[in-house]
């Protein structure tokens, strides 16, 4: 099995066969008190501390509920820390355009941003456990066109294609697909950058990868100049500090380009032990990083966002189910070790 030195970033939450039903979400300020659906009592964050969308329907929401009427109380409690957060949402390849519109849309009726990430290149994650993507070129501009015709006007922030300009360095990916690649990126830049009210961050591996100066030709080949800046340390658990460290080396390669820096499970740094291969997927131990704001330590990082949901695991390893599934006692433990 190829193990990539992203270590984690491949990790990324598929959500297959388990996306909202975004036609029903309840999404206005405060939550909808009258409805009985999943995480009716989920309220949004301040605006002024984090501008992005609480989903008041997702799964950490649903566990709250489930905890709740179990009569379990300290659990539903330690679940709210991550039902009560933004995290992203993962636009999978089934009816694109809808859920871009439904996520927008119940965004935009809460007066904040949605925060989308884009996951479906060809040859996605070199056949790991996120293995697939779209069937060829023309299938991914499809997708993309799908997606930026739901979206719309609307506010969205686009985390795009996790891994994939990191699979291209690390040869992860074969380089026969590279050209394609980097053609499909930029113009999934163009195409989302030119909504009004879109932001793109392009993907960029992370602080326990490589250096920048492997990176940082290869994001400006896949579009970063045209982009509104990168994110790193997606779906993996390098802390914020060396991410930040990370991320300025790397943006003062490319135009001082501005970064996002998933903090969703960063709170007590990477794991150290186990097989070093695996020290990514479902790692023991971790925590909650610093929730999403755009208030951070460094004026080059536009925002601590969660763009892996926590909760959802990593992969068929240490006992979880597949990709992106939610998984209760994994969110039960991050939650706890959050104190």
């Amino acid at each position: 099995m190829y193990v990539s030195r992203g270590a984690g970033t491949r990790t990324a939450a598929v959500v297959l066969g388990a996306a909202l039903l975004v036609a029903g979400c309840s999404s206005d300020d405060g939550g909808d008190k009258e409805n009985d659906n999943a995480g009716a009592s989920i309220t949004q964050q301040p605006k002024g501390t984090s501008p992005f969308w609480v989903n008041p329907d997702g799964s950490a929401a649903q566990q709250v509920k489930d905890y709740e009427k179990a009569g379990k109380k300290a659990e539903a409690e330690q679940i709210r820390k991550l039902a009560e957060q933004p995290a992203a949402e993962w636009i999978v390849p089934e009816n694109p355009e809808e859920q871009a519109r439904g996520y927008t849309e119940a965004a935009e009726k809460a007066d904040r941003d949605a925060l989308l990430v884009l996951y479906n290149i060809p040859h996605r994650d070199c056949g790991q456990f996120s293995g697939g993507g779209a069937a060829d070129g023309d299938a991914y501009r499809a997708f993309v066109d799908s997606v930026v015709k739901g979206i719309g006007d609307r506010p969205a922030t686009v985390i795009l294609e996790p891994d994939a300009v990191l699979h291209m360095v690390d040869n992860c990916t074969p380089e026969e697909f590279h050209e394609e690649r980097y053609a499909l990126l930029n113009e999934a830049v163009g195409k989302l950058t030119s909504q009004k009210n879109t932001k793109v961050y392009i993907d960029a591996g992370n602080a326990g990868w490589g250096k920048p100066d492997q990176i940082f030709e290869p994001l400006q080949r896949a579009g970063i100049g045209q982009a509104d800046g990168f994110s790193v340390n997606v779906s993996n658990f390098y802390s914020t500090e060396d991410s930040i460290a990370y991320g300025k080396e790397l943006s003062s390669k490319v135009g001082n380009k501005p970064f996002v820096i998933d903090t969703s499970r960063n709170g007590n740094g990477p794991y150290t032990g186990g097989n070093p291969d695996e020290r990514w997927c479902n790692p023991p131990g971790r925590a909650l990083g610093e929730t999403p704001t755009t208030k951070t330590a460094d004026p080059l990082v536009d925002a601590y966002v969660w763009v892996k949901r926590p909760g959802e695991s990593d992969g068929e390893c240490k006992g979880g189910p597949k990709a992106g599934e939610w998984w209760a006692d994994y969110a039960l433990k991050l939650a706890k070790a959050s104190d």
